[in-house]
């Protein structure tokens, strides 16, 4: 039998020939860890919907930041429960909100930790949805001027990135022009710009006790068959001044992330959300399937598809796998 000179096996035989052509790299600098912060004291309390992710009190966020900086992860993303929830989430642009109050304690006890912070009403208001809401409708317009409201108070307390996700019409330009308007010009936006209507969404929902109180948001957020759709979405906030562009979910969309990513110049990030996250851990505690070689490929097919950063739960996790490798 006659064998062809290509082999492309020749090229797999060694670790370290195989690091050497390794098309696509994952790294801890890739990462984004989101963290769930509520009021209160020593609270460090694990969701159990998501295993290894955690209710924490403002106390508790120095520890972790250097926790997070020690393993070298560059940014977090703050997510808020509030003490009290009201038709537009007040807590959610006051000064001594939760997330002010955290954004000042990292910025305090690290000032290098890129703060990122989400801008949206629905873990704020009583009704659970992502803007006003009047007659059983989400209100478009009314809710922009609320948003732009959240992103200069998230700015004043220190943000680094304001990043909105309620997939209002127009929220890019609002925002960009509150904070610009409040002289927070180098405060950047990176853009929920495809964000779907997903059932992966669930263990968030727990954490951030965000679930919504009727209905669903399916008008506002994006029909998971759409991907032409989902270019329109991305230009609109690109015309209107975003600075990064997220595809969420990440799994289930990865060629959603590659086409932003061929058509755009802008940073990609990709939301590697709850759903995909708890999946896994559920599947490693029965045994299932090998957890941190499963996470690990999963978040290289994150990073294959074109995302420059990854928003995750597994950002610790992986972060240490991939110093034992």
């Amino acid at each position: 039998m006659s064998f062809p000179t290509i082999r492309l096996r020749r090229l797999r035989t060694t670790p370290n020939l195989r690091a050497m052509v390794r098309e696509t790299t994952l790294s801890p600098r890739n990462f984004i860890y989101p963290l769930f912060v509520m009021h209160g004291a020593d609270i460090h309390r694990e969701i159990p919907s998501m295993p290894g992710v955690y209710h924490q009190s403002i106390d508790r966020l120095a520890a972790e930041v250097a926790d997070v900086s020690e393993l070298g992860i560059p940014a977090v993303i703050l997510f808020g429960v509030p003490a009290a929830k009201d038709p537009i989430g007040e807590e959610n642009f006051a000064d001594n909100g939760i997330v002010q109050q955290a954004i000042r304690a990292i910025k305090a006890a690290n000032p290098d930790l890129l703060v990122m912070t989400d801008v949206c009403l629905c873990e704020y208001t009583d009704h659970g949805h992502c803007g006003i809401v009047s007659g059983g409708e989400i209100l478009n317009d009314e809710t922009l001027a609320i948003l732009g409201q959240v992103a200069v108070s998230h700015a004043q307390a220190g943000a680094d990135v304001v990043a909105p996700s309620g997939m209002m019409d127009g929220m890019i330009a609002a925002i960009r022009g509150a904070l610009d308007a409040a002289n927070f010009k180098h405060t950047g936006i990176m853009s929920y710009a495809v964000k779907y209507a997903s059932g992966f969404y669930g263990p968030f929902r727990d954490a951030a006790m965000s679930a919504p109180a009727f209905g669903d948001r399916r008008t506002h957020q994006m029909d998971p068959a759409n991907t032409r759709e989902a270019m329109r979405e991305a230009q609109l906030d690109v015309d209107e001044g975003a600075d990064m562009l997220m595809v969420k979910p990440a799994l289930a969309y990865l060629d959603v992330i590659q086409r932003v990513r061929d058509r755009f110049d802008l940073p990609v990030a990709a939301y590697n959300v709850s759903g995909e996250y708890s999946m896994i851990k559920a599947a490693a505690a029965n045994g299932w399937l090998d957890e941190r070689t499963v996470a690990l490929e999963m978040l290289t097919a994150i990073r294959r598809a074109g995302a420059d950063m990854i928003l995750t739960y597994y950002a610790k996790d992986a972060a240490r796998w991939l110093r034992e490798m």
